[in-house]
């Protein structure tokens, strides 16, 4: 039996994705990565405060769309953990500028921030978009988010 928590919050930011589609999304993620047991959260969150955890954590300026905490198990057999915090209006700004849904951009940034929360990692430079991790995202967008233009112009004017 499998045991994957996914708690997802609207930290004061309105999400264009019911929670509970954005739950299950990560869930079904999770089961194709083969996880059997992890607790993720997924926070929605403004501007202001995604900027702040750029900053603080990461040494980056300004806001950004999503940002994950990788937290492995610190013992065998203990669930993956991590924390990812998205942006919607960042994410709307993505949506707009690469001419895709931004229902469909958060959908890829919940794939992104479980990806990432999984161990998985990408180029910072414009080969992120040819990465094995980003053509996984893609895929597993398209297979778990049926209406997905899985496209190399979100990605490239996400700036992921």
């Amino acid at each position: 039996m499998s045991a994957l928590t996914v708690d997802v919050a609207a930290d004061g930011v309105r999400v264009p994705v019911s929670l509970a589609r954005v739950a299950a999304l990560a869930r079904a993620v999770l089961r194709a990565e083969r996880v059997r047991a992890a607790e993720l959260s997924i926070t929605f969150v403004g501007r202001a405060r995604i900027a702040a955890l750029n900053w603080r954590h990461l040494r980056h300026r300004g806001p950004t769309d999503v940002i994950t905490f990788e937290l492995p198990a610190v013992a065998a057999g203990q669930p993956l953990g991590g924390d990812v915090y998205i942006a919607p209006e960042v994410a709307r700004e993505n949506a707009t500028r690469a001419g895709v849904g931004v229902r469909e951009e958060i959908a890829r940034l919940v794939v992104h921030g479980v990806l990432h929360a999984l161990g998985h990692h990408h180029p910072e430079d414009d080969a992120r978009t040819a990465s094995p991790m980003w053509r996984r995202q893609e895929r597993l967008l398209a297979r778990f988010w049926p209406r997905a233009r899985a496209s190399r112009a979100t990605a490239e004017a996400a700036g992921r």
